[in-house]
Parts: C-alpha cells; structure tokens; sequence
C-alpha cells in the first residue's frame, strides 16, 4: 500500500511521501484560514444568499489563494522542485487541445 502511494506521487522514499502530505495538508489548511478574513471583507454572505453558489464562489476564490501558498510552503520545506513539476502535470490536464 505505501509502495503504491510513494510511486503515485512520485516520492523518493517515505519520509519524502511524509513530507509531501505535511506540505500538502499545511497549504490546504493555510488557504481556508487566508481566505476567510478576504470574503468577510468583500461580504460574500451577505451578497449571495444561495448556499450552494456561495460555496462555488468560495472555493473558486480558495483555488488561487491555495496555489500560492503552496508554493510558499514548498519553498520553505525545500520542495520547490518537486511542486513545480507538480503543478505542470495537474494543469497540463485543463490544456485546451
């Protein structure tokens, strides 16, 4: 199971898988906490009164914030590389052809 998981991500062993989803779970918790105080300043809630729209909008303003902290993180645990080419794989995916 951990083989599996470690050739998924492409990790050089398992504490490099380790490190990978600390980054990961780091910038995740990062963005939802740095975008909060942004839609209370923009007042989302109180424009939009649908819940499910609020929440489409919310995760399409999450999306960028999340990018660039995780860089910022990756960065900071030494892992730029590695999430660079992280991020030219996932968003070769949305490539128009």
């Amino acid at each position: 199971m951990l083989t599996k998981l470690i050739l998924l991500f492409k990790a050089n062993s398992f504490f490099h898988l380790i490190k990978i989803f600390i980054i990961f779970g780091i910038a995740g918790s990062m963005s939802v906490f740095v975008s909060d105080p942004l839609l209370k300043i923009v007042k989302l809630d109180e424009l939009i009164s649908f819940y499910p729209i609020y929440i489409l909008i919310r995760l399409i303003i999450i999306f960028p914030i999340y990018q660039v902290i995780l860089y910022a993180i990756a960065i900071i645990f030494g892992e730029y590389e590695y999430f660079r080419k992280f991020f030219q794989k996932f968003f070769n995916l949305f490539k128009i052809k």
